[in-house]
């Protein structure tokens, strides 16, 4: 069945060295790195009891600090206006704060307003979000541990007790955006590990495809707790040990982390021409696929690459010498 065009009409991000779309695209333009040693206190603890020497890695090591980090978002975020109380805003770890203002923007920049009165067009949201536990899960828990094993005894100083909601880091962002901007329709995060932005995308396509909605969010965050997710990284031997993520090249060596949030706002073609929004670009295809019983967790398989292509070529009826420019996705593991 022919795809139904779908429009982009707003879109917003927050990542690491940029906290709009304008910023994004001056550093593509400037062809800036912005990989880095992990802030000092990311990990709550002295870097160099986890960092291993080249060659005498073990067990609960990380072999590189290196990743991308998002900076001064503190200052950017405006946590009132929604339709929740600011302090309580606050209060949350920033994969919240990251969905609430990315969400927000995302719907200003299409100039729909946020949050949406209750005459909007039924708007809904889905997105990628890992099920890793976050550093305000991570704190939660730690601050639990401690005031049992304290038996009585107050919490470390500068311990404060953490929001609870901070542990239902998954799937709860996605609740409290709909709650905080009053979105009517489906609303909801999926993991699909590398490919939960472009699952999001497809999923949001077909509510608008079948009239569920008229207006959706898609996109997704990344907040994982950073010394649990290089700890593990490194166990996979997945992280790279240059700190430098180079697929497809030949001495490619393993990834390198990153966080942030990202998301667009979209519509029916039909629908965006007649009410004269601006549109940023028109997704007119979509294919996804899986290895099946080949390959390795690390090592996707050709055939599965092969498969999800054609699949978009078909639902666009285009075909490969058509494409002038392609962007993607890749492990960068050996």
């Amino acid at each position: 069945m022919r795809f139904e065009p779908i429009a982009i009409i707003g879109q917003s991000c927050v990542l690491p060295g940029a906290l709009d779309p304008a910023a994004l695209w001056e550093l593509v333009m400037q062809g800036r790195d912005l990989v880095a040693p992990a802030p000092d206190d990311a990990w709550r603890i002295d870097k160099a009891r986890v960092l291993a020497a080249p060659g005498s890695y073990t067990q609960d090591h990380a072999w590189s600090d290196r990743g991308g980090y998002v900076s001064g978002f503190e200052d950017r975020f405006d946590p009132t206006g929604f339709l929740l109380p600011a302090a309580e805003i606050k209060a949350l770890d920033p994969v919240f704060q990251w969905t609430l203002h990315g969400v927000r923007e995302a719907l200003r920049s299409a100039r729909l307003g946020a949050p949406l009165n209750d005459a909007a067009p039924k708007t809904g949201l889905i997105m990628g979000n890992l099920a890793y536990p976050t550093a305000g899960l991570v704190q939660f828990a730690e601050a639990t541990w401690f005031a049992a094993q304290a038996n009585g005894v107050p919490r470390p100083p500068g311990m404060a007790a953490p929001d609870p909601r901070n542990r239902f880091s998954s799937g709860l962002p996605a609740h409290l955006a709909a709650q905080a901007l009053n979105l009517t329709g489906d609303a909801f995060a999926l993991d699909a590990a590398c490919a939960s932005s472009l699952y999001a995308i497809k999923l949001a396509c077909d509510r608008l495809q079948d009239r569920r909605a008229d207006v959706m969010v898609a996109g997704a965050v990344n907040r994982t707790d950073d010394l649990f997710i290089h700890i593990g990284f490194c166990a996979l031997q997945a992280m790279s040990r240059r700190g430098e993520s180079r697929p497809f090249a030949a001495d490619v060596d393993g990834l390198v982390p990153a966080e942030g949030a990202a998301f667009v706002v979209l519509k029916r073609l039909d629908d965006a021409i007649a009410a004269g929004n601006t549109i940023l670009g028109v997704i007119r295809g979509i294919g996804l696929s899986n290895d099946g019983n080949a390959g390795g967790f690390l090592s996707p398989a050709a055939a599965g690459q092969v498969r999800a292509l054609d699949a978009a070529y078909a639902s666009a009826g285009l075909a490969p010498g058509d494409i002038s420019l392609l962007e993607c996705h890749a492990t960068g593991t050996p």
